[in-house]
């Protein structure tokens, strides 16, 4: 059962793996064109483990210091994280020892995967989680190991190479609409964020959006999970 589910966990992450190659190589070229080698990147990766923020954290390492500011941008990026934790309360019900590793290790990937995954009969769900979260994390780590090294022998203009972090985040979301064949949630978190743009601006409409978004899930999750709403199949 924990070879197959191990398996099942491998194959779930192999894209993930890739898309991390591109981005992990990428912050590690930037970190060095800052000033800091594999060490440091490595040692970000390990500790911080959250990719949109350590690109912002190179331009704060290497900013006047200012912890007040520092805490406000980690907590405004991340909050989607909290909401995350929300939506993966019951999974990671009765996981153990595991379930301190799962929760510092939980990012967009790891949710993404997680949260809709199809666990057969014959495999252990909660192992199956666990697996898919150190997996993805060791993608991480080894991905900014990779580019912290490769930085040290390149010398490449940097500018906008961050945007990668965006494309990826854009080609999950794209996959994980295929994969669920569910487009209401979709288009209510794309609608909710839009207006929350127009509304708060750029830099204050996610965590409002993110709590509009958790409000309208919540009311109509039993509706989504049944299928009654947004189901492409249902639909035609």
């Amino acid at each position: 059962m924990k070879k197959k589910t191990f398996k099942a966990a491998l194959t779930a992450t192999i894209p993930i793996f890739i898309g991390f190659l591109f981005i992990g190589l990428a912050y590690g070229v930037y970190m060095n064109a800052k000033g800091f080698n594999y060490i440091y990147c490595t040692l970000m990766s390990i500790i911080v483990c959250a990719g949109a923020l350590q690109f912002v954290g190179v331009e704060l390492l290497v900013s006047a210091f200012n912890p007040v500011y520092a805490f406000i941008m980690s907590v405004m990026i991340n909050a989607r994280h909290i909401f995350y934790s929300i939506s993966m309360l019951d999974k990671y019900k009765d996981t153990g020892l595991k379930k301190p590793i799962m929760i510092f290790a939980l990012c967009d990937e790891t949710f993404s995967i997680n949260i809709s995954a199809k666990i057969s009969e014959d495999m252990d769900e909660k192992l199956y989680y666990f697996y898919v979260t150190c997996l993805v994390f060791f993608y991480w780590v080894f991905s900014s190991f990779v580019g912290g090294v490769l930085g040290g022998f390149v010398n490449i203009n940097v500018t906008g190479i961050d945007f990668i972090l965006t494309a990826l985040f854009f080609v999950t979301f794209i996959n994980q609409l295929i994969e669920s064949k569910q487009y209401v949630p979709s288009l209510i978190g794309l609608i909710s964020s839009f207006i929350c743009l127009i509304v708060f601006g750029r830099d204050n409409f996610i965590i409002p959006s993110m709590i509009i978004i958790l409000i309208i899930l919540t009311v109509f999750r039993n509706k989504f999970d049944k299928g009654e709403v947004g189901d492409v199949e249902n639909d035609i």
